[in-house]
């Protein structure tokens, strides 16, 4: 069934040079068996990215490049990406080789078996996590105050790699930092949301674009305005077309 599916990989990075090679290469083979484009969106590198990404073009015809032409976030890398994605099953992960282009395949599987919601997203959830402690701190916070202020279960929201129909991403609102709340926020557009434990690799080159303390004070602010974003969405909303 595989074999009939068209999905848009989309990749954001910043100051990825080191890893995009390999991450390409992994993607390819992992999913050899699908049909799929690669959208790597280029986040204001200042590295060698982009010219690592016009060599693999020249290699790889279903690699497509967009660019930021100053860092607009992880969050805005996305949107540009999904926005300019040609299909419309969407698979998204990290630029930095700690997903596992391997697990696509089971994720699109576990997608598929599930095709009969119109509004679907499958969230990733990261066994043996290979971070550093202070992150783990963070994430650990980020992930309390998500379930119990905004009742969110999903035990793992910073999970970079996900499936999802882009027709639901296009129904969600767009603010900075939205990547870390899509399973809550496809709740609220009423989406069935389903979780899938991924592998997780430690980072072997390049150096991480967020620090645990600047992740953790944002994620405070983030939470206060999902609050408020929450609150305003209408309760047990019914439509039903009038024809006569």
């Amino acid at each position: 069934m595989l074999k009939n599916q068209y999905i848009s990989i989309v990749v954001p990075i910043k100051n990825e040079a080191e890893n995009i090679q390999k991450l390409t290469r992994e993607i390819n083979k992992a999913c050899n068996k699908i049909k799929f484009e690669i959208l790597f969106v280029n986040d204001g590198s200042n590295d060698n990215s982009i010219n690592i990404l016009k060599i693999l073009k020249k290699e790889n015809k279903n690699l497509r490049i967009l660019n930021h032409n100053f860092s607009k976030g992880q969050s805005a890398a996305l949107k540009t990406g999904i926005h300019n994605s040609t299909y419309e099953i969407i698979v998204t992960l990290d630029g930095d080789c700690q997903n596992d282009p391997k697990d696509i395949p089971a994720m699109l599987e576990k997608f598929t078996n599930h095709s009969e919601n119109n509004l679907l997203m499958i969230g990733g959830v990261r066994v043996n996590r290979k971070d550093n402690l202070g992150k783990k701190f963070a994430s650990k916070f980020g992930k309390f105050f998500r379930k119990h202020l905004l009742n969110d279960d999903h035990p793992d929201t910073g999970c970079g790699i996900k499936v999802f129909h882009k027709k639901l991403y296009l129904l969600l609102p767009y603010f900075d930092h939205m990547h870390r709340f899509f399973p809550a926020l496809a709740t609220r557009e009423g989406a069935l949301v389903l979780q899938h434990d991924v592998n997780h690799r430690p980072r072997s080159k390049g150096s991480s674009n967020y620090t645990n303390l600047g992740r953790l004070f944002v994620s405070i602010f983030d939470i206060i305005g999902m609050i408020w974003l929450l609150k305003r969405y209408p309760k047990n909303l019914k439509i039903n077309e009038i024809k006569k």
